[in-house]
């Protein structure tokens, strides 16, 4: 089976309320490591998705949300 490498965020706000996010590493052990800060922290827009959606077609989507990213910062 071909296996891709996810991590989860938990973001807890002051009043109590915590969201847990889905995504690809950001960083590896080595760099972890070496140490590293957040410089920022962007959240995109909310989207609807079908409750059957596979892990694979999420990170489709996730990967081409990225990808419009990247060209509309460029």
């Amino acid at each position: 089976m071909k296996t891709i490498e996810l991590q989860l965020v938990t973001v807890g706000l002051d009043d109590g309320k915590q969201g847990i996010f889905v995504g690809l590493p950001l960083l590896s052990q080595q760099d972890a490591d070496a140490g590293g800060q957040v410089e920022n922290l962007w959240f995109s827009d909310v989207k609807n998705v079908p409750e059957s959606l596979t892990m694979d077609e999420l990170m489709q989507l996730v990967a081409s949300q990225l990808c419009d990213r990247i060209a509309t910062v460029q």
